[in-house]
């Protein structure tokens, strides 16, 4: 058991002085009144979100695709080609230590847990490993060193569009047919279970351009309890190839002919009509949001105000893992709406700023899309916590929703994160990981060895 102090608290009935967390085999055992502000050793505690969308692997990709190709008009399209090259170098150590390293800094940027994608399934040229949740148990293994808390989401991949083609390049590493998958899935999910009493197990259908109709409708058979994502209506030319081979947009085509809700993340959405935006909203689907990565490959601006006037959820996760930065996500997704509305403080509500509007709602809505019991400072919740020290130039021992805005908005609320704790296990020490010498040399290890140009 242990206990944390703190002098201000958000809880779901909004800000709180004076409080002391109790921590009990992972969870929030109880929360009582401190006899004294003396005694608080946190000046802020914040629930920790999940990052509910990532590709560990691309982490070691980060800065190796800026430049331009022959193609003048180099795109996302561009992109992936680069990083199917990049793919066939990676082994399942190179995996783990990668992914180690994006644990590590997702822990130290703030997230509590993450949800990854995970679709780098075999050998190079497709060939699957004897042990078939090789890849998977490396992802598992990783977040278990690093102490963050998991929901591993094994990936459907079973063509390279909507035509059916062949799976090309890179594309092999991620195939599978439905039985193949079910066994990988089952394989994987042990996996899970023999790891933190935390983690969590979902299933992703890749994409509509990648999955059957007939097997995006057996999913259930897969993982009756788990969170289901898929990504949909990222880049406009997948609308269109949709919309030719299935007569509808993605999003339109989905909802006519999935039962979409609560335990539904759809990834990027960047690519829909009002109509469609507040059909989806409806649902109680958590739009799964990646403003940075977004950002980075052009994919398009999230129809943010109308969602939210539609009642619509949002989390935020950290997709390509280009730069893994919590507050800078959330910045993100708020000037997106500002720039393409001419306005300012796009998302804030009546009762609350800007800046807590958006956090709470991706907290939330991020524990949502984890299936993860987590995302408020409450009793019998995941202890996922953040402390923030507001006493330094960026916080000026600012309270109320004042802080939050100011984490989110000048830049540097990744200064002021002191710990993280992620189902109790306090990775975070003074701003740093507790293993992050270790996780670093190993990371740069294999950096060298797989090379520096793509």
């Amino acid at each position: 058991m242990s206990k944390i102090h703190a002098r201000h608290v958000l809880t779901p009935d909004g800000w709180a002085r004076n409080l002391c967390i109790e921590i009990y085999n992972g969870k929030i055992n109880q929360i009582s009144k401190s006899a004294a502000s003396s005694r608080a050793s946190i000046d802020l505690l914040l629930p920790a979100p999940a990052n509910l969308h990532s590709h560990a692997f691309q982490r070691a990709m980060a800065g190796l695709t800026e430049k331009r190709g022959p193609d003048l008009s180099d795109n996302f399209w561009t992109w992936r080609q680069l990083m199917y090259h990049f793919l066939d170098r990676l082994t399942p150590d190179h995996v783990k230590a990668i992914a180690e390293l994006v644990f590590m800094e997702m822990l130290e940027a703030g997230y509590g847990a993450v949800a990854e994608f995970h679709y780098l399934h075999h050998d190079i040229n497709g060939v699957p490993y004897h042990n078939l949740s090789e890849m998977a148990e490396s992802i598992v293994s990783a977040a278990q060193n690093a102490g963050i808390g998991l929901t591993l989401l094994p990936v459907l991949y079973m063509h390279g569009g909507c035509d059916k083609r062949l799976l090309q390049e890179g594309q092999r590493r991620f195939g599978c047919d439905w039985d193949l998958f079910c066994k990988l899935h089952n394989e994987s999910a042990n996996a899970v279970l023999q790891a933190h009493n935390d983690y969590k197990i979902g299933v992703a259908p890749h994409s509509l351009r990648a999955v059957t109709p007939g097997a995006l409708a057996r999913m259930n058979e897969i993982c009756s309890t788990g969170p289901i994502h898929m990504h949909l209506a990222e880049q406009k030319a997948e609308v269109r190839e949709v919309q030719a081979h299935f007569g509808a947009r993605p999003v339109e085509w989905l909802l006519a002919n999935a039962n979409v809700g609560a335990e539904w993340c759809l990834i990027h959405c960047t690519q829909m009509t009002k109509k469609e935006t507040k059909k989806l909203a409806a649902t109680g689907a958590v739009a799964g949001l990646c403003p940075i990565t977004e950002a980075n490959l052009g994919d398009g601006t999230f129809n943010g105000i109308t969602f939210q006037d539609a009642g619509g959820r949002f989390g935020l996760g950290s997709d390509s893992n280009i730069h893994i930065a919590l507050w800078e996500e959330l910045a993100t997704l708020d000037y997106s709406q500002r720039l393409r509305d001419f306005s300012r403080a796009a998302m804030a509500t009546p009762d609350r700023s800007t800046g807590r509007y958006l956090f709470e709602t991706a907290t939330l809505t991020g524990a949502q899309a984890a299936s993860r019991p987590s995302g408020e400072i409450a009793e019998g919740k995941i202890a996922d916590l953040i402390a923030i020290s507001t006493d330094n130039e960026f916080l000026c021992n600012r309270v109320g929703d004042a802080v939050l805005d100011s984490l989110i908005f000048t830049g540097h609320g990744r200064d002021c994160v002191t710990d993280v704790w992620s189902a109790g296990r306090h990775m975070v020490v003074s701003g740093r990981h507790i293993h992050r010498k270790r996780i670093v040399e190993r990371y740069i290890e294999v950096s060298k060895k797989i090379g520096q140009e793509l």
